[in-house]
């Protein structure tokens, strides 16, 4: 037989020579072509791989009576023609078979020219809304979106991170948008899959991080009456997505993706897209792939004059003014850096905004709050006014009501949002404070500060110095560890934070140059770190951005890295270019901490701890295991060095934080 329903066949090399015996069956893939291999008294059959009643893999049956049973439900076929006994019509396609010398080939009709699909389309214009990375898991719900994907990805459009949990995939997508202001994706199967992305999607809305959600759906005709991993996804989803839509027949598809995109962007936040599965393979080849053209406005607006002119006010008649960032100050700090040195004030972070000005600018002060510096404490406290860019004004930082406070922020919600402010301003960011700049330059009388903030860092500097010493002969004290981190990590590098006292003694010991920090800020998940890593080093592989080529310093405890450490071998798969710091204590520390504070017994908090250098080796990653202060430097420093995925695990003191 040279053809199949008029088409050309193309024959493949199934079986070896005697390879499947008599009475037999095996399930074989010829490249895209899955089929049964029968072996009955020496003539061989090739069956549809797939039963056509509840798609059952016939490969995995058996030959019983003659006859080949379906190992799902008991249905029998012939296993040469491919037809029930009874007369029935519900039997299996087979193809041609040929005995050869070097084995059994099977000849498979050429395959049609691709349809573009509903999921074509989709991806094209995730692409067009410049949608670069996907993190995620490919499964049964999902398959047809999974291969647009992959051609979205063969065109160099898009790439995609297979991840080992979903929750890793939407952690690494959550740290991405932080960094980068994009959107990235995560994608999963229906029912559990969908379910795990949720926690690292919570960490995407509370931090206002822009991400897309692409989960699949079992059936949309069997959708209600509880069908195997059905899940009410838009429910589940409800309270963490800003935007979310189930896809339909009907619908329009790329509109569905144009306003996903850009919820998540303007809202910054999660938008939801639910793909059934039997809506990804529906053909659309001619529909028009959307895009953000027109759709998204400038978003660089002035706020209010009148809010203005009274900030500008208080501004021009402060003496010890200060000026407080958060995490949503990030893309604007060249221009509230220029206020600052205009108006000669301390600038103090918020937790979440570390690194946003360097600890060595003469008017960086550092964290304030509870992972916080006691110079950015000091200066908040002596202020006479306080000038607050993109923070949110959580009790974990504790910016003072007590204090003449100016508020700016995008967001009106948030303005007030705890307490009453002296004037808050609703605005962008680096719009206002270019305004202020202009507005105070002539007027300003405020003092300058930078001896008095140079002084508080000596003082603190000292102390500092004087705790690396510290050692009580069950491990190594912070304080050590991140002065040799101070003293390794470059200036450049990115730097994703876990939860934990792993996070307090970063906040507190390491003097940030121009590393940019990633946290899980407002919800504060343990487990973050790894993950938000691999989110990091996508941004690094980006030539048209500044994040470009930029090495990848991670840090956790043993229970943050816990909860992730399968995403070790990801790192590896993908040849990641990050060095994971992890600090084992054995324990719990923080919550340990918390039990005695609260006069609690300690209880179930310690940990059974593998050598986590081993199993880094293990993955295929360079593992290195530290014991002593004195080996930190040389462990860290080849870890950075390395061409590829390394962990540095620190044997660590709980205590000594």
């Amino acid at each position: 037989m040279s053809e199949v329903s008029g088409r050309p066949l193309i024959w493949h090399r199934a079986l070896a020579p005697e390879e499947l015996p008599e009475g037999r069956v095996a399930q074989v893939t010829c490249e895209n072509w899955t089929v049964c291999m029968t072996n009955v008294e020496g003539t061989y059959g090739a069956l549809d791989n797939r039963c056509p009643h509840q798609g059952g893999p016939l490969g995995e049956g058996s030959i019983e009576n003659g006859m080949l049973r379906c190992p799902w439900h008991g249905w029998d076929f012939d296993p040469l023609t491919g037809k029930p006994p009874g007369g029935f019509d519900d039997g299996v396609e087979t193809y041609p078979v040929e005995v050869r010398d070097d084995g059994i080939y099977v000849g498979f009709p050429a395959p049609d020219d691709h349809v573009r699909t509903v999921s074509d389309l989709m991806a094209e214009t995730m692409a067009n809304w410049d949608v670069r990375w996907v993190w995620g898991m490919v499964g049964h719900s999902n398959l047809g979106l999974a291969d647009a994907l992959r051609r979205q990805e063969e065109a160099g459009r898009m790439r995609y991170i297979g991840i080992r949990h979903e929750g890793a995939a939407s952690f690494a997508a959550s740290a991405y948008g932080k960094l980068t202001g994009r959107p990235a994706a995560c994608f999963s199967i229906a029912g559990p899959g969908a379910t795990n992305l949720l926690t690292g999607l919570w960490d995407a809305h509370v931090d206002r991080s822009p991400v897309l959600a692409l989960t699949g759906q079992v059936d949309s005709q069997v959708l209600g009456p509880g069908a195997f991993q059905e899940v009410d996804l838009q429910a589940a989803f409800g309270g963490v997505a800003v935007w979310g839509q189930t896809v339909l027949p009907g619908s329009r598809h790329a509109e569905l993706v144009n306003l996903a995109c850009k919820h998540a962007i303007l809202e910054r936040g999660v938008g939801h897209l639910v793909f059934p599965d039997e809506v990804q393979t529906l053909a659309a080849p001619d529909a028009r792939a959307g895009g953000p053209d027109g759709r998204v406005a400038a978003r660089a607006i002035s706020p209010p004059a009148d809010a203005l002119a009274r900030a500008v006010d208080l501004l021009g008649s402060a003496k010890r003014p200060a000026i407080v960032v958060g995490h949503g100050a990030r893309f604007e700090m060249d221009a509230v850096i220029a206020l600052a040195d205009q108006l000669n004030c301390p600038v103090i972070t918020t937790f979440k905004g570390k690194g946003q000005v360097s600890d060595h600018h003469p008017l960086g002060c550092g964290v304030l709050g509870r992972s916080g510096t006691p110079i950015a404490s000091w200066f908040m406290n002596e202020s006479d006014l306080l000038l607050v860019f993109g923070a949110s004004f959580s009790n974990h930082t504790g910016i003072t009501p007590k204090i003449p406070t100016i508020q700016v922020d995008y967001d009106p919600m948030t303005l007030g949002k705890f307490h009453p402010v002296t004037v808050p301003v609703w605005g962008e960011i680096g719009v206002t404070a270019g305004l202020l700049f202009d507005a105070v330059r002539e007027s300003a009388a405020a003092t300058d500060q930078r001896a008095e903030i140079a002084e508080r860092w000596r003082i603190w500097r000292e102390e500092k110095k004087s705790r690396e010493v510290d050692d009580q002969g069950r491990g190594v004290g912070a304080a050590a560890i991140f002065a040799a981190m101070n003293r390794t990590v470059p200036g450049d590098a990115i730097m994703p934070v876990d939860v934990g006292n792993n996070t307090y003694s970063f906040g507190r010991y390491f003097e940030c140059t121009g590393q940019a920090v990633l946290m899980s800020g407002y919800l504060g998940s343990i487990g973050f770190g790894l993950p938000a890593a691999l989110g990091a080093w996508a941004a690094t592989q980006e030539p048209d951005t500044p994040f470009h080529g930029r090495p990848v310093v991670s840090i956790s405890g043993d229970g943050g890295f816990g909860q992730y450490m399968a995403e070790m071998t990801t790192a590896v798969k993908y040849g990641m270019n990050i060095t994971h710091v992890l600090l084992n204590n054995s324990e719990l520390a923080k919550i340990s901490k918390e039990q005695r504070a609260g006069s609690w017994d300690v209880w179930q908090t310690s940990l059974t701890n593998p050598d986590f250098s081993a199993y880094a080796t293990n993955c295929g990653a360079l593992g290195i295991r530290v014991t002593e202060a004195a080996e930190l430097d040389d462990a860290l420093a080849r870890a950075i060095a390395h061409d590829g995925p390394a962990l540095v695990e620190v044997v660590s003191d709980p205590a000594l934080i």
